[in-house]
């Protein structure tokens, strides 16, 4: 009887059995294909992974030149609102010393002015206490008098 298991595969016409393989030999088989397509996922899983890393390292460099033209950009932005600032305070600048260029013309304008006022009020006073003397002695005579009580009160 062990002869009949050991050799389940086999052709035995006397015993009314049919060739086909054992259940061994079904096993191996089986353990040979799971160990095929466990080594083809494995194969696949690799793959899947090594794209992934190709797939993480482009958006990577994406990101990182997306970092940079955004850095350019903004570099560029700082630039040029620099200059414009710059333009801007040379602007104010110039604008503010042609300002001051005026007000200082229009001043000293004035003070020319009330020089020539002022010496033209003292010769015309002069002019005035030379041709009445009298009367410019007697009227400050009479200021101090007032101012004097006005101090004593």
């Amino acid at each position: 009887m062990s002869d009949t298991f050991a050799n389940a595969g086999s052709l035995d016409p006397e015993a009314g059995f049919t060739t086909g393989p054992s259940v061994g030999q079904a096993a191996n088989d089986l353990r040979a294909a799971a160990g095929e397509k466990a080594k083809d996922f494995a194969h696949q899983a690799s793959e899947l992974a090594h794209q992934a890393s190709d797939q993480a390292k482009a958006v990577k460099d994406k990101a990182v030149e997306t970092v940079q033209h955004f850095r350019e950009v903004a570099s560029e932005k700082a630039h040029a609102f620099k200059a414009a600032a710059t333009e801007k305070a040379e602007t104010l600048k110039t604008v503010a010393s042609d300002k001051a260029r005026e007000f200082r013309s229009a001043a000293d304008d004035q003070w020319r002015e009330t020089r020539v006022k002022a010496k033209e009020f003292h010769i015309t006073t002069e002019d005035y206490i030379r041709q009445h003397p009298t009367r410019c002695v007697l009227g400050a005579l009479g200021v101090g008098f007032l101012i004097g009580l006005i101090a004593r009160r």
